[in-house]
């Protein structure tokens, strides 16, 4: 959401189910919410952005069928982009084809973006630190990514 108003978007689409995580994707910047998933979820994108298709998207889970959805959300020509390493993701050649949309992904370029975001870091033009909140000591990491993923917790902070 950050990044996606920092290089303006005039509308960011934020896709979530959990309370927490969409009070903060709205003061990040989204402009719109959707909670649902799948083919209502697509068919939401679709109904907000005239039956066309995002112009870009950006896949965070790294599931087979998140993929799937993000590459259904864009529209021809879109640049669908993925962070993480997907898990038990297979593209079917054929219906990338025929979606016309470009995937990519990989290591952040962090080295190049970096004195830029820490700027808008110092500057207070940011804080991407919002996401952390849950806290626990180094020894309860276990405890910390059980959290996030029965939601409990967007992103665990660890301290050492």
């Amino acid at each position: 959401m950050l990044a996606a108003k920092q290089l303006g978007a005039a509308r960011i689409i934020a896709m979530s189910r959990h309370k927490t995580r969409q009070d903060l994707a709205l003061e990040f910047g989204a402009t719109d919410i959707i909670a649902a998933r799948g083919a209502e979820g697509v068919a939401q994108i679709k109904a907000l952005t005239q039956k066309i298709g995002a112009d870009a998207v950006l896949e965070c889970v790294g599931t087979a069928e998140s993929t799937a959805q993000a590459i259904e959300c864009a529209r021809p020509g879109a640049m669908v982009g993925y962070v993480g390493v997907p898990h038990g993701v297979q593209l079917d050649g054929q219906s990338m084809f025929f979606a016309q949309v470009a995937l990519m992904g990989g290591p952040a370029p962090v080295r190049r973006v970096l004195p830029h975001l820490i700027d808008l870091v110092l500057t207070r033009q940011i804080n991407p630190g919002k996401v952390f909140d849950l806290q626990l000591p180094l020894a309860d990491v276990a405890e910390g990514y059980k959290a996030m993923d029965e939601r409990r917790a967007i992103k665990t902070l660890l301290l050492v």
